[in-house]
């Protein structure tokens, strides 16, 4: 059903029509939901950049390093034990889970990236972190009830569309919070391109900087992860076409240009989830996925010297 465009700026202008059907369409669902892809796609897209700067590689994001992956084992430790709770509690409690998870595998990346200098090495790391938290996840399931299976099964498509306002008033700070904690490392990242021995020596405290953007990363990754489930390959390539389209590998451009391209991005791969005319939604995560490896592979092929924005 389309909504006249007149009728929609009424509504969200307030001009009345409150018991209108239409009404409750855009403020109980589709208002909503716009709100949470613009906000996810932001968080994912800034993640990413955090990640591919701080590793100085460019294949980083929080899918391939294992963080979604952990957010999604602790939001799993709720579900599939059943150990949630009801009202606003449940909410924060996923969030904090998803935080938790997504932190310690952040924790585990980084403590391994002091280690190893091989950019291919350390991807391999964060996949078997990855691969070792879905075991986990796969014993849980093998032990679980068939309802909560069901639960969590359909949290692992993703979805925009199902954080109420009340919901929306836990999601939307916490991914504030992440965005400004970021965005203040932003002269530490521009200084983490040339090297950490480079960094040092301009006086940069490298553990401080690497504790915020762990935090940061965390939060952003973790909260999004726990409201609308694990969603791939935005972390990933909207940092890289972000570069394309800039040209720049200054952070006080890229992560305005990444916060924006990431939510325009999931706003439209929502869109085409909706297949139009059809009652039917697809999950986002596939949507998202399924768009955006063929993206990515002709962003490596197009530009083959991508890595030299890493130093």
């Amino acid at each position: 059903m389309v909504i006249p465009f007149s009728e929609i700026m009424d509504i969200l202008l307030g001009n009345g029509l409150t018991e209108n059907a239409n009404y409750h369409i855009i403020n109980s669902y589709r208002l909503p939901k716009a709100l949470t892809s613009i906000f996810a796609g932001a968080a994912l897209g800034f993640a990413g950049l955090q990640m591919q700067t701080l590793f100085r590689n460019p294949l980083a994001g929080p899918f391939v390093l294992g963080i979604s992956s952990g957010a999604s084992l602790g939001v799993a430790l709720l579900v599939l034990l059943g150990i949630g709770v009801n009202g606003a509690l449940a909410y924060w409690g996923m969030a904090i889970a998803s935080i938790i998870g997504s932190s310690a595998v952040l924790l585990l990346v980084v403590l391994v990236s002091v280690r190893l200098k091989d950019s291919m090495s350390l991807l391999l790391v964060g996949l078997m972190f990855g691969a070792f938290t879905s075991a986990i996840v796969s014993i849980l399931q093998y032990f679980s009830t068939a309802e909560d299976i069901q639960n969590f099964l359909f949290w692992t498509f993703g979805a925009t569309g199902n954080l109420s306002w009340e919901e929306l008033q836990i999601f939307i700070p916490l991914i504030i919070i992440g965005i400004v904690l970021g965005y203040w490392q932003a002269k530490p990242l521009n200084a983490l391109l040339m090297g950490e021995n480079y960094a040092q020596s301009m006086g940069l405290r490298i553990q401080f900087v690497r504790l915020f953007l762990v935090i940061s990363t965390s939060i952003l990754a973790g909260v999004v992860t726990a409201f609308c489930g694990p969603i791939a390959f935005l972390g990933l390539a909207v940092p890289h076409i972000s570069r394309i389209i800039f040209k720049t590998s200054n952070h006080f451009i890229l992560i305005p240009a990444t916060l924006l391209l990431g939510a325009c991005l999931l706003l439209i791969c929502d869109l085409i989830a909706q297949l139009p005319g059809i009652d039917l939604i697809l999950p986002i995560n596939a949507v998202t996925s399924l768009f955006g490896a063929p993206v990515v592979i002709w962003l490596i092929l197009r530009r083959k010297n991508i890595s030299k924005h890493f130093g």
